[in-house]
């Protein structure tokens, strides 16, 4: 652990001075704030970091300047803002077991097996990202298929979507759970048939009986975990990110790599739950900090769980499970008081909502709470992935915004045609119908649910078709988004949703200079071209940030200077 610690941290160092570098010579492309796009030829960035002028065919450049980039006519397109991610887990994935690409419960129990015996040094197997309906299972994994090869190691594995855990047999002994362990309210212990005995899945709240037994983080593993995950965001042209779930460890990473100058990536955090809010913020949402790269903005509430693992807040029952709607995490009531609690002391409030009764809940608390905290409060909605139509038009009247993620209608339509039936589908994923209440839109990833890939998310949203093409005419076409609002969603609607709207998402004056290289005009490409598009450098704050010639950070240098 110790040298991927220095090799990580080796890829960052401490930034030099601003000078004016004039970036000239390229396709640039930018949303222009009011729902369009502007092109130009080339930009000034100032010695703050920010853009001083964008210049149009015919406009005359400045004589004198510190540097310049020749673009030679490549296109240049703003930093991609990712509205949802989970830096740390992000990174966490990077290092620990990876099952999200196993196939089969055959496969992902070929993986586990490997991965435990290539490190014997590991007190616990640990690793993200399996998915029973990717393996055609209609039943989740149990702790007896993973003690088949764990040897007796506890392992704990945790479901693609966050929201449930596969616990072997030492895991379960480790964590106390037995016939005789009670399900927690707002989670599920799965049982053996009709019997008590434990199966090995833990669901939603259930899963922190196992996570408490898990050995905790050093703090120089999270600094590991952070460099990971802007290796990661950076190389797909992820410039900012929306932290959902920051804990004060997680912000005290943060913090230690900005004191080194090896924070690149912007990070917007919404503190998890109430408690972290009042350690990290104090008061008050803090102030942006070291050059416009950190600051926390307000709290995520959880409401429920996922489709995957049937933990999401329905209605009316699932399709696929007669007699059950869900795993609600808290009251109506409760709900309302948390994000009153946080609304007091001005702090945004994002409630993770993927059940249409989740959807609901949320929707009546801000009805209730705006009578109340007037100003612009942009609550926020995440996912929102199942909405009951006649709920759609309550987003627009508060101006709530909609923080969602194409890439999961493309992964999970045909789980929610099962889980929900083809007769409720009507307000799945959708986007054109919720922006059309004029609710902001905001797009992100998940990360690491889905990969930080913001122009596969354009692909998704134009098409609402997945990297196989299918359905042949997109799914629930009725919710295709044109490349405009798809875009403005990544860059300005996510801007918007984290109160920075004034600095991040456009390339224009007075914005800070957060900008891509790609390899494709994302206006013009085709769908598959998007899934392809490469991104060849990406800029924060006027420094190159990641090169793909390098294929990883490179030492922040002004423009000019050594390349």
């Amino acid at each position: 652990m110790k040298h991927l610690v220095a090799a990580a941290l080796a890829l960052l160092v401490a930034a030099p001075a601003h000078a004016d570098v004039l970036v000239d010579n390229v396709e640039g492309i930018t949303p222009d704030g009011k729902g369009g796009i502007e092109r130009f030829e080339g930009f000034l960035i100032g010695d703050d970091g920010r853009i001083a002028e964008v210049y149009r065919r015919g406009d005359k450049r400045p004589k004198k300047i510190d540097y310049q980039v020749d673009g030679k006519h490549r296109v240049v397109v703003p930093g991609m803002i990712d509205a949802h991610g989970h830096v740390m887990a992000t990174g966490f994935a990077k290092m620990t077991l990876d099952l999200s690409g196993a196939k089969s419960l055959d496969e992902a129990l070929s993986r586990v097996a490997a991965w435990a015996a290539a490190h014997p040094e590991a007190p616990w197997i640990l690793g993200t990202g399996w998915n029973q309906a990717a393996w055609g299972l209609d039943r989740m994994p149990t702790s007896a298929e993973l003690d088949r090869v764990t040897g007796g190691k506890p392992a704990w594995l945790t479901r693609v979507d966050g929201h449930a855990g596969w616990a072997n047999s030492a895991a379960l002994t480790a964590a106390g759970i037995s016939a005789n362990t009670p399900d927690p309210r707002g989670g599920a212990i799965l049982r053996v048939g009709s019997g008590k005995a434990p199966a090995g899945v833990l669901v939603d709240t259930a899963t922190a009986l196992v996570e408490a037994r898990v050995p905790k983080p050093r703090p120089e593993d999270r600094d590991t975990a952070l460099a990971e995950a802007q290796l990661a965001l950076l190389a797909q042209g992820v410039t900012a990110v929306a932290d959902m779930g920051t804990t004060i460890e997680d912000w005290q990473a943060f913090r230690r790599a900005a004191d080194l100058g090896r924070l690149r990536i912007r990070i917007v955090a919404y503190a998890d739950g109430i408690e972290n809010m009042a350690l990290i913020g104090g008061p008050r949402p803090t102030p942006w900090l070291y050059e416009d790269r950190l600051r926390m903005n307000g709290v995520k509430l959880v409401v429920d769980g996922a489709l995957g693992s049937r933990g999401a807040w329905l209605k009316a029952p699932y399709a696929d499970a007669p007699g059950k709607k869900g795993l609600p995490r808290m009251s109506e009531t409760q709900l309302g008081n948390l994000m009153s609690r946080a609304a007091i002391d001005n702090f945004q409030v994002a409630v993770h909502a993927i059940g249409d009764a989740a959807a609901a809940a949320a929707l009546d608390s801000v009805d209730e709470l705006s009578a109340t905290y007037k100003g612009d409060r942009r609550w926020r909605i995440e996912h929102a992935q199942i909405v009951d139509p006649t709920d759609l038009s309550r987003f627009g009247e508060h101006g709530i915004i909609a923080s969602m993620q194409p890439q999961h209608q493309a992964s999970g339509r045909t789980m929610a045609e099962a889980r929900l039936g083809s007769d409720r589908l009507t307000g799945a994923y959708a986007w054109k119908s919720i922006a059309a209440t004029g609710a902001p839109l905001a797009f992100g990833s998940d990360t690491p649910v889905e990969p930080p890939r913001p122009f596969e998310g354009i692909a998704v949203a134009i098409s609402r078709q997945g990297a196989d093409n299918q359905p042949p005419m997109g799914w629930q076409p009725q919710e295709v988004l044109t490349r405009e609002a798809a875009l403005g969603a990544y860059t300005t609607g996510a801007a918007y949703a984290m109160f920075a709207e004034d600095r991040l998402g456009r390339i224009a004056k007075g914005y800070d200079a957060d900008f891509l290289f790609v390899d494709t005009d994302p206006m013009l490409a085709g769908r598959d071209q998007l899934r392809a598009l490469k991104v060849l450098e990406t800029w924060i704050g006027g420094k190159l940030a990641w090169s793909a010639a390098k294929d990883r950070l490179v030492p922040e240098k002004k423009a000019g200077e050594g390349r």
